[in-house]
């Protein structure tokens, strides 16, 4: 299990190698927010829809999942270049797909074995216990976990809804 703190770790570090290369300074605090975000879109996406609401059948399924990733990732990074801001849309992309890889590291070489996991719907999903090992049983962890992903996805909806309406009203 990949921890929140390791998951950000593995996004930020080539990011901001690649800023200190590039710039020749440190990545910006946006640069690091987008990054810091991507990295944990997954699970502040999925452990609630499998978890709390029990809409998907594990927490390592939809934005875990490579048909629903890619997609995504297409689509930011499309916006990010139409705002002139590819470097954000970028970081986003890479930081949710490092997401993937770290919990799927058996893609990684030697092994090279893709999870049904990153293929879900068009596979099954690994079976799971109903309860993740992060929780446990009747522990406060998935109510706080799920009220944080609420707080956090609220704000960047609040967010892109604003950074939407500001592109609209440039044209």
């Amino acid at each position: 299990m990949v921890l929140p703190s390791e998951h950000f770790i593995i996004a930020l570090l080539p990011v901001a190698v690649y800023a200190l290369l590039r710039d020749r300074q440190l990545p910006s605090l946006q640069l690091v927010a987008v990054t810091f975000f991507g990295s944990q879109f997954p699970d502040l996406i999925d452990k609630p829809l499998a978890y709390e609401l029990h809409l998907i059948p594990s927490g390592r399924v939809f934005m875990h999942s490579l048909p629903f990733a890619i997609p995504l990732s297409i689509v930011v990074i499309a916006y990010a270049v139409r705002t002139d801001r590819a470097r954000l849309g970028t970081a986003f992309a890479f930081a949710h797909l490092s997401h993937l890889v770290a919990d799927n590291q058996q893609i990684l070489p030697p092994n090279l074995y893709v999870s049904s996991d990153l293929l879900w719907p068009l596979q099954p999903p690994v079976a799971r216990s109903p309860v993740p090992q992060w929780v446990g049983e009747g522990a406060v962890n998935l109510h706080l976990w799920t009220g944080f992903s609420v707080l956090v996805l609220t704000l960047v909806a609040y967010v892109l809804v604003v950074d939407l309406q500001a592109q609209l009203d440039s044209r």
